[in-house]
């Protein structure tokens, strides 16, 4: 299955991690080099959204993609993961669940926030 381009997702078995059946593994981009980085990120969460569905997968994980050594700004970051997980919810037939899996405190509290702000938008408030 590799190698794979940034934005491209791919399933495999989870060879005894956890519970779990899969993995889905998305490539990240390098923020600044790879671009357009937006379209890229949007592309991996859509990707693996898009896998989890073709495999039935109910649940589904995600970390700050490409937000570490890859350097992408979390908060740009965690507005593309969220606004492109709202957007393809009415599609999610069988993800009930989407995590994410964050490295502390303040990368929640920028999720969570940013979460909040996305959702008052769509309420229209």
């Amino acid at each position: 299955m590799a190698p794979i381009r940034p934005g491209e997702a791919v399933i495999t078995g989870a060879h005894r991690f956890a519970q779990n059946k899969h993995v889905i593994h998305c490539l990240g981009l390098v923020y600044g080099v790879d671009t357009p980085s937006d379209v890229l990120l949007v592309s991996c969460y859509r990707n693996a959204l898009n896998l989890a569905v073709e495999h039935g997968i109910p649940s589904i994980g995600f970390p700050a993609i490409s937000t570490g050594i890859f350097g992408y700004p979390v908060e740009e970051a965690a507005h593309v993961a969220l606004s492109t997980v709202l957007a393809e919810a009415p599609n999610l037939s069988s993800v009930k669940l989407v995590r994410f899996v964050l490295f502390g405190e303040a990368d929640l509290h920028v999720h969570a926030h940013i979460l909040q702000f996305l959702l008052t938008q769509q309420r229209g408030e």
